[in-house]
């Protein structure tokens, strides 16, 4: 447990740093793209309340681009106000974990459009829609789509989690499930895990940085060399994990 927490505090400081690159991204390509953003910030800040969270995390879990850095930890912030629509409770922490919960909501429903319109309309039309003028718009490339594809078929199933945690894969991983017609069941548990990690990471930072997002931008360079550093830890972890187990089973084998 312990070492979960020393993750998942280290994690918290890192997360943000890709959507927050790529709004920077957004604001010098397209500068008409930040007014919609800032429109949509604007609306959400006077309008914030669980059904606002569980639509903008729709949003943001499907193809259409949105980052839930600017849904999730500005609401965790805000619960804490008495005089807030987000103050359910007077405890705090339960209004967090409302958040998390309606936010994980959001990101499974759009997660879920992904991967019925994935396994609906199948490969060709996906790899076309990217393509389209309408999939520009959203973002999308039948090169992102492929590298979502990719990291899918390395991976396997699991990937629907992990993949939850990556930037630039996160909102497509649920394609190449779909593609692919994993179980549904076995989709719904994993992307379940990975948003509502994915969530509380967020709420952590919203508390941690008190709604400020401007501080968050700020260090996006360094976030961006911590979170790559954490994954790179993470697969060292999963690989030695992987031998350890399988030099075990030869040994049982010699031994049997």
């Amino acid at each position: 447990m312990k070492r979960f927490i020393i993750i998942l505090v280290l994690f918290a400081t890192t997360i943000l740093s890709a959507s927050a690159q790529t709004i920077n991204d957004t604001t010098t390509i397209a500068p008409q793209k930040e007014s919609i953003l800032m429109k949509v910030e604007n609306w959400y800040a006077n309008n914030m309340n669980y059904l606002s969270i569980t639509l903008l995390m729709t949003i943001e879990s499907s193809f259409i681009p949105f980052p839930s850095e600017v849904v999730i930890p500005p609401a965790a912030y805000v619960a804490g106000k008495e005089d807030s629509s987000l103050h359910m409770t007077e405890s705090y922490p339960i209004n967090v974990l409302l958040i998390i919960l309606f936010g994980t909501m959001g990101a499974l429903l759009g997660a879920i459009i992904n991967y019925v319109l994935s396994m609906w309309l199948g490969r060709p039309i996906i790899y076309a829609f990217a393509d389209s003028k309408f999939g520009h718009l959203c973002l999308l490339s039948s090169e992102k789509v492929k590298k979502a594809e990719d990291y899918f078929n390395d991976h396997g199933k699991v990937s629907t989690f992990v993949g939850r945690l990556i930037p630039g894969i996160r909102q497509l991983i649920s394609i190449p499930a779909g593609l692919s017609k994993m179980h549904f069941g076995q989709f719904l548990l994993y992307t379940s895990l990975g948003a509502s990690i994915w969530n509380i990471i967020l709420a952590l930072l919203g508390y941690i940085a008190h709604g400020q997002m401007d501080l968050i931008h700020a260090y996006s360079h360094e976030l961006s060399i911590a979170i790559m550093a954490l994954l790179g830890i993470v697969v060292v972890y999963f690989v030695v994990k992987t031998v350890v187990k399988r030099v075990k089973a030869r040994g049982n084998e010699v031994k049997g």
